[in-house]
């Protein structure tokens, strides 16, 4: 669907925070393998208690923008700093940060005391000031009643949230949380969002990367869309949604040809985009009820069966489809 958008619309950020108050920056970092341009001159800014969101379909160079982040890859171009410090000059700067990867980093024959016990020592940390970080990364994990228990018996959603207690153990200032929530139960993931919303209230600075977009509503502050390794839009919530107008977003759970039906729904006034993904046609409109009864009639028209029909109030799927002419992909 690139011929909805010929060049991806960038909007306005807000004004960023100093640099005195950011505590990390990245800027105009860039990142290739080979020929693939992974990561294509992103900045931002992450503030303390803030949630920061990156939001984008997989591969679309969050991953690799972490691990920037975290100093485990060097950019390119462009520089990386915490708390005013590269982490590509100086080591001790990635202390600063917990980070939390994507697969879950954990010894499943050891107990969730041991695991932890482990990699604190490894930050060098012994005695009762090791006993203690434990104790305070499985209280603030819900996880105080599991400590003894071996790895292998949890659960899934537990796995993820015991991942979380080792990226808090040395008391990061950024904590980075890479898909923290893939392929867990819904109430697994409700409790590690709750979770993050906590860490946030105590004052350290979250970076969150996700492809969900209701977890970018609901836990961040400030949202960074990401897409084909550029950051093409930057904001809250209401600032990114604003840019739409009042526009709806209606999803028409069909069976038939969506293409062609995507296709007709673009000719009627008021539709400005039409995109199909997970067996329906995603579309974005002025005013979405008036619009709805020709879109019906057009479906009938091409032969398309209309199951249900779905209108709702802009969100950032909506902006995302908007900026990049198609839905998110997973």
């Amino acid at each position: 669907m690139t011929d909805l958008v010929e060049e991806p619309e960038v909007l306005a950020s807000p004004a960023p925070a100093s640099r005195a108050e950011a505590l990390l920056s990245c800027r105009s970092v860039t990142k290739r393998f080979g020929d693939r341009l992974a990561v294509d001159d992103v900045s931002f800014e992450v503030a303390p208690g803030t949630v920061y969101g990156l939001l984008g379909p997989n591969g679309a160079g969050k991953t690799t923008t972490i691990k920037m982040v975290c100093g485990l890859i060097d950019p390119d171009a462009g520089r990386v700093t915490i708390a005013g410090r590269s982490t590509r000059d100086d080591i001790s700067t990635r202390n600063l940060v917990g980070y939390v990867p994507q697969d879950v980093a954990l010894y499943p024959d050891l107990t969730a005391a041991e695991n932890l016990e482990f990699l604190g020592r490894l930050y060098r940390l012994k005695g009762s000031s090791l006993a203690d970080r434990v104790a305070e990364a499985l209280d603030m994990t819900d996880l105080t009643d599991r400590r003894n228990d071996r790895v292998d018996s949890f659960s899934g959603g537990m796995k993820r949230r015991l991942n979380i207690a080792a990226g808090l153990l040395h008391r990061p200032s950024l904590l980075v949380l890479d898909e923290p929530t893939v392929g867990v139960d819904p109430q697994s993931r409700h409790a590690i969002l709750e979770r993050v919303r906590a860490l946030q209230e105590t004052g350290m600075a979250v970076l969150y990367t996700t492809h969900y977009m209701e977890e970018a509503e609901r836990v961040c502050d400030l949202v960074g869309i990401m897409d084909h390794g550029k950051l093409i839009a930057e904001g809250t919530r209401r600032e990114l949604v604003a840019r739409l107008g009042e526009k709806d977003r209606i999803d028409l759970i069909a069976s038939g040809n969506l293409e062609l039906l995507a296709d007709t729904c673009r000719a009627v006034r008021g539709v400005e985009q039409a995109a199909v993904a997970d067996g329906r046609v995603h579309l974005v409109a002025d005013d979405g009820r008036r619009v709805l009864p020709e879109l019906i009639e057009m479906a009938a028209h091409v032969g398309v069966s209309i199951n249900s029909v779905e209108v709702s109030e802009a969100d950032l799927e909506a902006v995302f489809l908007h900026l990049t002419g198609t839905a998110l992909r997973e």
